[in-house]
């Protein structure tokens, strides 16, 4: 039994009336999401600028990397959960993550770019730990932020918010700092920096364990044989992943097979296990998560392709000073700390009117707004007359892609939670994330079109990346207006009148290591 606050909690004193511990998991996931953000805010210059990959081979390079990050949260969070416990896994990831941003300083000769580089292994190398590191770490070190409360603690919410912050407020430092030291004074100093961050997020929690109280511990007493064999498992899946990473059409064909594998078992299991209603709502629940494969898609062109524009073809030049591309990578983070109150506050007020749309209405308009904002950067280019883009179009974007981000994500997050039964809920959650993982390939794979012709020239390689755009946008609004007009189906097959706590899948709410961010509606990629 976890206890009470009251029990556990106030001997160890409080800040804004909440347990130490919460800050302490605040600063150490900031400055984990500062590593990880500065870097990829670097990644897509990296390997077009300084390892001479084409624009195709750079963007199927990082959608293969992105996807791969949201794949390995499902070994960590099951490994945490039935063996190593929280905590370990958070400690075991960061040091996982800082020895691989460290890694990515050391940059290697890189004459004769990529060809036959030896140095390149080492790079890979820092990609898989990266990797391997993010999935330990993402998957638990939110699930302890919720064991410091009880489940009926009213003020759980007021602690994710907390927490939402520190996630993109470290999002935003990262992009801002390492994309300037990169691209200013070179890449060793913006991944070096990236991997200083992860250091800091480290020794704090180290420095705060006593302040966690004890949450996130191993469900049983753990052997130290068993321990060491759990962490050689992770270090196996590094070597694996360095291996996988190299040959970026392994993960397609990964995500192609599993993710069938995945879908069909949740259909078979609904259409033979499951009451009418349960069935209805699974359905529902495929329904947004094929939504969100194409959401992500798309939003995830930001440090890809959108990143290469806004280098190649943005007037960045700011009360004199000509902005590194990479720093407008913060320009998302930023949005969702500013906004993200403003909607949660918009829902609520809505809601007691009776006017809140429904969640599917809910996806339909965050795809719409992400067609609106490739639509308005295509427009802001046309006005320039085939010159450089004025960066307001930049900052337009961004702002409609994190509006449709915030329709979306913690939307889809709370609806898996509610639409899934008790038994099933790591299940559905598990298949929203891979659905992530999906989206950020395929995202990939676009960004590896817009740069299939860039070698017949800049103005025509700027045509190609717009001609892509428009395509996108206006798919991403059809699609987005087509959803809002079948959404009464699909929040009919919710059957939300009907919904009771039994089927609010009470998983979620408590010490699941891939359920807990669901109370946050954390995605800060949405994350």
């Amino acid at each position: 039994m976890m206890g009470t606050y009251a029990e556990s909690g106030d001997a160890r004193g409080t800040i804004m009336g909440h347990p130490k511990g919460l800050f302490v998991l605040f600063f150490a996931e900031m400055w984990e999401r500062f590593s990880y953000y500065g870097m990829r805010a670097l990644l897509i210059f990296y390997l077009t600028q300084h390892w001479l990959y084409s624009d195709g081979e750079s963007g199927v390079i990082y959608g293969a990397y992105t996807a791969l990050v949201y794949i390995t949260p499902v070994l960590g969070g099951y490994l945490a959960d039935r063996w190593l416990g929280q905590r370990k896994a958070v400690l075991f990831g960061a040091v996982l993550l800082t020895f691989g941003h460290f890694l990515m300083g050391f940059e290697g000769s890189t004459a004769g770019g990529h060809e036959n580089n030896p140095a390149l292994n080492v790079f890979w190398l820092a990609l898989a730990f990266i990797i391997v590191g993010s999935g330990f770490l993402k998957a638990n070190i939110s699930v302890i932020v919720g064991q410091l409360y009880p489940r009926t603690d009213v003020r759980r919410d007021g602690a994710y918010t907390i927490f939402y912050v520190g996630i993109n407020l470290g999002a935003a430092l990262g992009s801002l700092l390492c994309g300037y030291l990169g691209q200013t004074y070179g890449w060793s100093y913006g991944f070096g920096a990236a991997g200083v961050g992860m250091l800091l997020g480290l020794v704090v929690f180290v420095w705060g364990k006593p302040l966690l109280l004890g949450r996130g511990e191993p469900p049983a007493p753990l052997a130290p044989a068993r321990e060491w064999m759990l962490y050689a498992v992770g270090v196996l899946a590094v070597g694996m992943i360095w291996l996988l990473i190299q040959y970026q059409s392994m993960v397609g064909w990964l995500l192609l097979f599993a993710g069938a594998i995945l879908v069909g078992y949740v259909l078979l299991t609904a259409v033979t296990k499951l009451t009418a209603q349960e069935r209805d709502r699974i359905f529902a629940a495929m329904f947004l998560i094929f939504g969100s494969i194409l959401f992500w898609a798309l939003f995830e062109q930001a440090g890809s392709s959108l990143n290469l524009y806004t280098d190649r073809h943005v007037d960045r030049n700011l009360l004199g000073w000509d902005v590194p591309a990479s720093m407008f990578q913060s320009v998302n983070a930023i949005y969702i700390v500013l906004l993200g109150p403003v909607f949660a506050a918009l829902w609520t007020w809505l809601g007691r009117k009776g006017l809140e749309p429904s969640a599917p209405a809910k996806f339909g308009l965050g795809l719409v707004q992400l067609g609106l904002g490739f639509l308005v950067l295509v427009a802001g280019a046309a006005v320039g007359g085939g010159a450089q883009t004025a960066v307001i179009f930049i900052f337009l974007i961004y702002l409609l892609h994190t509006t449709g981000e915030l329709c979306l994500s913690p939307v889809g997050l709370s609806a898996m939670n509610r639409l899934a039964p008790a038994h099933m809920a790591s299940l559905i959650m598990g298949t929203w994330f891979f659905a992530s993982a999906t989206g950020n390939f395929v995202a990939g794979l676009i960004a590896a079109a817009t740069g299939s012709e860039r070698a017949s020239g800049e103005g025509a390689g700027q045509q190609v990346v717009l001609d892509v755009y428009s395509q996108i946008g206006w798919i991403a609004v059809a699609v987005g207006v087509s959803v809002l007009v079948i959404s009464p189906l699909i929040k009919r097959l919710m059957h939300l009148d009907t919904l009771s706590d039994d089927n609010v899948g009470d998983d979620l709410a408590g010490d699941s290591a891939v359920g807990e961010p669901q109370a946050a509606g954390i995605h800060p990629e949405t994350r």
